[in-house]
């Protein structure tokens, strides 16, 4: 492994989280925020639920009641004033539905002069969950769109038909009182009715577009469930204010800051990123043996999300599954490396944020008996990359803005 080049990743991970932590989105957005004198309750739901929660606290003061849901291990302590409860992610469980239904107990009840100030962040679809159908089907249908290779959006324009609080219903359930949403995406392009499935904000995605998702990847569903993506989402709220703050794009820049104070010369490939994972890899390593004979340092930085078709039983998540798959088209490149991260910090059912590989990393994975082919096919990156010291971990991160995934050549 090239210690050099595994440090500079190490340094751009981590200016680029902090660059993307919540609390001074939430306290900006907050600044635009006016008590309308009747009592404000705190929902908060997502990946970096806790964090934006504990933010808004701290600038408002108090607040009149409040819950956090967020992902197992995502909560940091307590918030006064406010419960803080934890949840599957990414297929819901009887926690999150526990909890969802403790938050539309906070907001039943109110009045035209209270407000609901909403925190929402990447994860709530899974986290923020109040079922349709039954639990055990919507386990089922989420299972099946993760792993067929479905888009979020895709899996989000049939879950949010399946719920009762996606889609717009949320808010409707908190009229007469106002919502105020502050929303950190973690969708490209920053679709605003699709980030954790839009619960404050009205659909624009139609019943014909969730029955072709339907029909697309074959989904098994029950009669009430096929009933019920023909039934329409609100298409229209008039209780709602939002602020979307935070964003993919904030990341790949704070990305490109550190690549320049380190020397490189960044270049920003796109913001979009949407394909699978192995593509994506295949495609960054390429460019960066494209430019493997150049003699000044370079970052060739792409940030979105990509998504994983499970093929296999094994391991790991998109960023895993990225970094590995460009190891056998960099290897022997002694002065370059390819990195993928999720700012959340966690990668799939894993507790690594991502991967690094280098020139080094086929050789050394082939030397343990391992075969990049056979691994990507059985989805076990998390295990090969462990072998080899190519695991990414930071733990939970308080944030959760798509993913960045960077190529370094440094002759």
């Amino acid at each position: 492994m090239n210690e050099i080049l595994r440090r500079d990743a190490e340094q751009i991970i981590q200016a680029s989280l902090r660059a993307v932590q919540p609390d001074a989105a939430v306290r900006r957005a907050l600044g635009r925020y006016r008590s309308q004198g009747g009592r404000t309750v705190l929902v908060a739901a997502g990946k970096a639920a806790w964090q934006m929660a504990r933010s808004a606290v701290e600038v408002l003061g108090a607040v009149d009641g409040g819950i956090v849901i967020t992902k197992y291990g995502h909560a940091r302590g307590e918030i006064p004033g406010v419960v803080c409860c934890e949840a599957g992610h990414p297929v819901p469980d009887e926690n999150g539905f526990a909890a969802t239904g403790k938050a539309l107990e906070l907001v039943r009840g109110l009045q035209k002069e209270d407000t609901v100030l909403f925190l929402l962040s990447g994860g709530g679809s899974a986290l923020f969950e109040k079922p349709r159908v039954s639990a055990e089907e919507l386990r089922d249908v989420t299972r099946q769109l993760l792993a067929c290779g479905a888009d979020i959006v895709e899996i989000n324009t049939v879950r949010k038909r399946l719920s009762h609080v996606k889609g717009g219903r949320f808010a409707q359930l908190c009229a007469p009182a106002q919502v105020f949403s502050v929303v950190l995406s973690d969708i490209v392009g920053d679709p605003l009715d699709m980030i954790a499935s839009g619960p404050a904000c009205p659909d624009r995605s139609t019943c014909a577009q969730a029955e072709a998702v339907a029909e697309k990847y074959g989904l098994r569903l029950t009669p009430e469930a096929r009933r019920l993506l023909e039934e329409e989402t609100p298409k229209a709220l008039d209780n709602v204010r939002t602020e979307i703050t935070g964003s993919v794009r904030e990341l790949c820049a704070a990305a490109s800051r550190q690549c320049r104070e380190l020397g490189y010369e960044p270049v920003l490939l796109t913001d979009g990123l949407c394909c699978e994972a192995r593509e994506a890899g295949s495609f960054l390593a390429s460019v960066l043996r494209t430019h493997a004979g150049e003699r000044r340092r370079l970052a060739f930085i792409a940030g979105g999300e990509t998504v994983v078709r499970l093929t296999g039983g094994g391991l790991g998540g998109r960023n895993q599954e990225l970094a590995l798959a460009a190891a056998p088209i960099i290897s022997g490149i002694a002065c370059g490396a390819v990195f993928s991260v999720g700012s959340d910090g966690t990668d799939g059912p894993t507790d690594a944020a991502g991967g690094y590989v280098d020139g080094d990393t086929l050789s050394a994975l082939e030397e343990r008996g391992l075969n990049v082919c056979r691994v990507l096919e059985d989805n076990d990156a998390y295990h090969a990359l462990e072998a080899v010291n190519g695991l990414i971990v930071t733990g939970p991160t308080g944030t959760n803005v798509n993913d960045v995934a960077v190529a370094l050549l440094r002759p």
